[in-house]
């Protein structure tokens, strides 16, 4: 038993704190290993003999991780140490099989392809989440359609606005940057195949028919060329878990607002307190807005390294793997949290409608200037625009029975504008058309 688990618990999920974890990555270092082994014999590069004896061989249980572990800081390399490891056990059953292990390899062709592979295999998760999330957004939004609400402009009212527009809105910048994700993600997952200096010579004119037959065995695109220190898909695929966990941290901040006890909105399912058995935190977006604070820097760190030395880097690289795991756990945490958010989410439009009420119409100041400002012109309408607004808010009275009260501005109004003057539903313009919009994308 780690600590990580404790540790780590806000900061991933289980199933992909799962995939980073020792077993897993030892798992595709030896799927790596077993599979370069099989194409070089597919070519005569090495007995068929040896890569049956390494296939046998390339099984998790008995590795020593701790010890692979201590030697990579020594090497600077978590592949060395897993190589000579493999070696060893290869050559207990087979010696001569044992001197054809990782043959004409280098350490960051087995450490790049197993991160394509975790990659793959994380997309497939994160793929499966942001499709519930999806869908639970598009059904709020469908159903709050007509459910009318303060828009919120600095945290201060605003214009109404619909509940299902908002969803709708939230939804919209979700699929635009997981579109991206996903193609980053799909980008990333690549073979890396390079040998000593990232030119193969170690199999002669054989390099990229190698290449070819590796990523077959493996299941994964071949890069027209190795790509051992130019990081700029990977870099792409961090930058892109930024995105898309802001987006994410965009929701968890408005449900958290509108989720607080003074607005009361909406309620996520939530979690209690240590101490006060009143309260009904909103779990799901602290999590979502706990990732959304930790990426950037993530980010940044990866960016920081991608200025690397020749033919191989001499620090950058070895700062990714963390880097990488990370912003994709921290991403799969924001994910997951949100989409339980939104799929348990209770929403109160009567009290999105109290609160409407409660500014007493001052929001269609800017629906009266519009109707008025012709006739007497923006200085003055908003001297007594601003008059009637604080006297609505300070004596309770309706916005719209000040404004009759005042001959300058009833006497620019017709019979049909003073009746709908501060109608919810009648000032919402084209909120429903874009809604609709922003689902259609």
């Amino acid at each position: 038993m780690t600590s990580w688990r404790l540790l780590g618990s806000l900061a991933a999920t289980e199933e992909l704190a799962d995939l980073f974890s020792d077993r897993s990555v030892l798992a595709a270092f030896l799927q790596f290993e077993s599979a370069l082994s099989r194409a070089q014999a597919s070519l005569g590069l090495i007995p068929a003999s040896a890569a049956d004896a390494i296939a046998r061989a390339a099984v998790v249980d008995g590795f020593d991780v701790e010890a692979i572990a201590r030697a990579a800081r020594v090497s600077a390399s978590i592949a060395i140490p897993l190589v000579k490891a493999l070696s060893a056990r290869v050559a207990a059953g087979d010696e001569v099989a044992g001197r054809f292990v990782h043959w004409g390899a280098t350490s960051q062709d087995a450490v790049d392809t197993v991160m394509s592979l975790l990659l793959d295999r994380a997309k497939v998760i994160l793929a499966r989440d942001h499709a519930c999330l999806s869908q639970s957004l598009r059904a709020l939004s469908g159903e709050h359609a007509g459910t009318v609400m303060l828009g919120r402009t600095v945290l201060q009212p605003a214009p109404p606005i619909t509940f299902g527009y908002k969803a709708a809105g939230w939804y919209g910048s979700v699929h635009r940057s997981w579109r991206r994700l996903s193609a980053s993600l799909r980008d990333a997952a690549t073979l890396q195949l390079g040998g000593a200096a990232g030119t193969l010579a170690a199999y002669g004119q054989q390099g990229t028919t190698l290449a070819v037959a590796l990523g077959k065995e493996l299941n994964v695109p071949v890069a027209n060329a190795p790509w051992h220190a130019h990081r700029d898909r990977i870099a792409a695929l961090v930058t892109d878990c930024g995105i898309y966990t802001a987006a994410l941290g965009k929701i968890a901040r408005d449900v958290s607002l509108l989720m607080q006890h003074e607005v009361g909105e909406v309620a996520e399912a939530g979690g209690g307190s240590s101490t006060m058995p009143n309260k009904r935190n909103p779990a799901a977006s602290v999590l979502a807005l706990a990732a959304a604070t930790r990426m950037p820097g993530l980010v940044a760190a990866f960016l920081a390294g991608m200025v690397q030395e020749h033919e191989r880097a001499a620090g950058g690289w070895q700062a990714e793997w963390p880097i990488v795991a990370g912003a994709i756990e921290t991403t799969g945490s924001a994910l997951a949290a949100i989409a339980g958010a939104i799929e348990g989410l209770t929403v109160y439009p009567e009290r999105m409608r109290a609160n409407l009420e409660a500014t007493h119409g001052v929001i269609f100041a800017e629906k009266v200037r519009m109707l008025v400002q012709p006739g007497i012109g923006r200085e003055a309408v908003e001297h007594l625009l601003a008059e009637a607004a604080r006297e609505a808010l300070e004596t309770a009275r309706p916005f719209r029975e000040i404004l009759l009260s005042r001959p300058e501005i009833a006497s620019l109004l017709s019979a049909e504008q003073t009746d709908s003057i501060d109608r919810f539903e009648d000032y919402l313009g084209v909120a429903e058309e874009f809604r609709r919009k922003l689902l259609e994308d």
